[in-house]
C-alpha cells in the first residue's frame, strides 16, 4: 500500500505572484518550574536550569523562560485579535523566544527571517543570503536559503533555522515535497543547511550541512543537540551544538516532520507525515526505540510541560490526538478543521492552539480532554503558530502574507 504524499501547499499562485511583485513587554510575574512527582525540577529541562550562578560572581540570576502570564489558567481564557502584521512577508512559521522576540520564517518567497518584539514591532529583517566560506564551509560560495522553521536554545541566546533548499553556486535545484531519497538525488538535489542566529546581534553566524529538504528543527532541553527532520532524505539529523556538526543520522520513514523532546532530553518523538506513526528515538544511544501509532498523516507534535502527554496534528483528517507517553497509546482525538497543521501549547499546559490550513481558522482546545474552547477565523491559509510566554499572546503565521497576534485573556 502506498502512503499518499502531502503537497507543499505554498501560497496560492496568484498570491505568490503578488508577493513577488510587491515589494520585553510584560513584567515577569513568576517562573514555572517543570516538576517531577516529588516536586523537583526534571533533570535537563529548561526549568531545571532556571537558577544560574556566574562562577566569577556571587550573584544568582533567574531565567525568564517558561513563566506563566498572570491571571487564570489558559484554558479559561479567550482569544481576541489585537494586531495584524503585514509587509513583505510570507511566513511559513513563527517562533517565540519567550524573552520578548518572535521570529517569522518566510521561505523562498521572501528569502528572509523577520524578527519582531512581543508588541509586534519589527526589529529586523534578516536576509537568508550567506557566504558559506566565511562561515567555515570549505569551498562554499554566496548562497540564499529558504527559511522554514526555527528553534531556540534553552537560554535563548541562539536560534536555529532550517532552510528548505539552497540557491546559488554549487547548489542543486529547488527541492520538492513529492520525493523519495532516490528521486531527490536523481533530480540533483543537494544537502541544505541549518543556520544559527545570535539573538542579540541578529546575525547568522553558523551554517551546518544537513540532509535533503530539511523541515522541522528542535533543540533538546539540556542544550546539547539540535534535531532536524529531512523531508526528502527520510531521516533525522542530530547536530551536536558544541561541535556544530551532525553526529548521528537515523532513518525515520517517508517524509518526517514534527519533533517533540522529553524534558529530560532522553527521548524524541518524530512525526512521520507519509505514514501513521511517530518514531521514538533514544537520544542517549542514538537509536530508534519504537513506533507510536497515532493516525494517518501526522504533521506536528508538542509535549506538555511535565512530559507526560503528546499532542499530534493529523493533516489529512483534520484531527488532533492526545498520546500518553507512559504506554504510548492514543487517549483522545478531536476534529478541528480541514488540514490541521501546526500546534502550540500554553506554558501552563492547559490549552492547545491548532491552525486549520484549509478552514482558515485557529482552534483552541482544552488539553485535559481535547474539548473545543474556541474557534476563530484567520486570513487565508494559516500555517504556523506560537505561544509567547512573555505576554500570553498567540501568534499565527498566514502563508499568504500576514501574521495575526491574538491576546489570550
Amino acid at each position: 500500500m502506498t502512503n499518499p504524499r502531502p503537497s507543499r501547499a505554498g501560497p496560492p499562485r496568484q498570491v505568490r505572484l503578488a508577493i513577488t511583485l510587491g515589494v520585553t513587554a510584560l513584567v515577569i510575574v513568576g517562573v514555572v518550574l517543570l516538576t517531577s512527582g516529588d516536586g523537583q525540577p526534571q533533570k535537563g529541562s529548561r526549568a531545571a536550569a532556571v537558577a544560574t550562578t556566574d562562577p566569577t560572581s556571587t550573584t544568582t540570576t533567574t531565567s525568564p523562560f517558561l513563566h506563566v502570564p498572570a491571571g487564570p489558567p489558559a484554558d479559561q481564557r479567550q482569544l481576541t485579535l489585537i494586531k495584524t502584521i503585514g509587509g513583505p512577508i510570507s511566513p511559513k512559521s513563527v517562533d517565540a523566544s519567550d524573552t520578548g522576540l518572535v521570529f517569522a520564517q518566510n521561505m523562498m518567497y521572501r528569502h528572509s527571517i523577520t524578527v519582531y518584539d512581543s508588541s509586534g514591532t519589527l526589529v529586523k529583517t534578516i536576509p537568508d543570503t550567506v557566504n558559506l566560506a566565511a562561515l567555515g564551509v570549505a569551498g562554499g560560495g554566496t548562497v540564499q536559503g529558504a527559511p522554514v522553521e526555527a528553534a531556540f536554545t534553552p537560554d535563548a541566546k541562539y536560534v536555529y533555522v532550517s532552510n528548505y533548499s539552497m540557491y546559488g553556486p554549487g547548489q542543486g535545484p529547488e527541492g520538492s515535497d513529492t520525493c523519495t531519497p532516490s528521486s531527490a538525488k536523481a533530480s540533483g538535489d543537494t544537502p541544505s543547511y541549518v543556520y544559527r542566529i545570535d539573538t542579540k546581534s541578529l546575525v547568522i553566524d553558523q551554517a551546518i550541512a544537513v540532509g535533503l529538504v530539511p523541515k522541522y528543527v528542535a533543540t533538546t532541553p539540556d542544550g546539547r543537540y539540535v534535531l532536524v527532520t529531512n523531508w526528502c532524505s527520510w531521516d533525522l539529523n542530530v547536530i551536536d551544538i558544541a561541535q556544530a556538526k551532525v553526529v548521528s543520522t537515523l532513518y525515520m520513514g517517508a517524509n518526517p516532520r514534527g519533533i517533540a523532546v522529553t524534558p529530560d532530553s532522553a527521548t524524541a518523538y518524530v512525526a512521520v507525515m507519509g505514514a501513521s506513526n511517530l518514531v521514538k528515538v533514544n537520544l542517549t544511544t542514538m537509536t530508534v526505540a519504537g513506533s507510536v501509532f497515532v493516525g494517518r498523516n501526522p504533521r506536528h507534535v508538542v509535549m506538555d510541560p511535565a512530559g507526560r502527554y503528546l499532542y499530534v496534528s493529523l493533516n489529512s483528517s483534520g484531527q488532533v490526538v492526545k498520546v500518553d507517553t507512559h504506554d504510548d497509546h492514543v487517549l483522545a482525538s478531536v476534529h478541528t478543521g480541514q488540514e490541521a497543521r501546526s500546534l502550540a501549547i500554553s506554558t501552563d499546559g492547559t490549552a492547545l492552539y491548532v491552525v486549520n490550513y484549509q478552514s482558515n481558522t485557529v482552534t483552541k482546545l482544552r488539553a485535559s480532554d481535547l474539548g473545543v474552547i474556541q474557534t476563530v477565523s484567520t486570513g487565508t491559509n494559516p500555517i504556523g503558530i506560537t505561544y509567547d510566554a512573555t505576554t500570553g499572546n498567540v501568534w499565527v503565521a498566514i502563508y499568504t502574507g500576514e501574521i495575526l497576534v491574538f491576546a489570550d485573556r
